[in-house]
This record gives structure tokens, sequence and C-alpha cells, in this order.
């Protein structure tokens, strides 16, 4: 019995790159919810720092630190908040208990090509 190809595998262009300090995989098509970013839905954006790139089944450029030239494109899909994060803090006798929430906001971009 042949196995099915792992996902990475199957992909013949991908890229890594960084945004708000946080790297994320870029495959052309793919939506990434990424750190808060200045923007309106369907405005085109840009990253200029990628990490690494494959371009084909062998070509692969890894930066050192970033690639010179290489970029990411991406159009807004929407701007939302990350799920729920509750802060609980309790100290026991003393009858303190405070409960707090955290929605981090994000922005959805769709990868458009590398």
């Amino acid at each position: 019995m042949k196995e099915a190809p792992h996902a990475s595998q199957s992909v013949d262009q991908y890229a890594i790159f960084q945004a708000g300090g946080k790297q994320y995989q870029a495959i052309p098509g793919k939506t990434v919810a990424i750190e808060k970013l200045e923007g309106n839905s369907g405005d085109k954006i840009s990253f200029a720092e990628v990490l690494f790139r494959k371009t084909g089944a062998e070509a692969f450029e890894f930066g050192r630190p970033y690639i010179k030239d290489a970029a990411v494109k991406a159009s807004i899909v929407k701007q939302a908040k990350g799920q729920k994060v509750i802060i609980f803090k309790f100290q026991r006798r003393k009858k303190r208990r405070t409960k707090t929430g955290h929605r981090q906001p994000m922005t959805v971009v769709r990868i458009e090509s590398i």
C-alpha cells in the first residue's frame, strides 16, 4: 500500500516570511492570519523580509538573514480579532479574584505571489 505524500512535499513553490516579529509560511492562494497591519480589505501589501524561498522541486534559496530582491505579495481579506484569552488572577484567603479578557487584533491576508 502506497502512502500519500506529505503536504509540504507536493508544493513546488513556497516561502517563509517575517511580519510583526513572527514567521509565516506563504503558499500562493493560501490565507494567513498575521499581526494587525494598517489597511482595508482589498488593499495590496508586500512583505520584503523573506527568509527562505523554494522555487522548484530542487531549487532553494536561503537568506542571511533575508533574501535580496525577494517579496511576498498579498492582499488583505479582512481585519478581525483572534480568540478570547481569559486572564484570571486569584489570591487565596484574601477574597481577591479578577477576571479579564483580551482579543488580539489580526489581519487575514491571501498570498498572491512569491
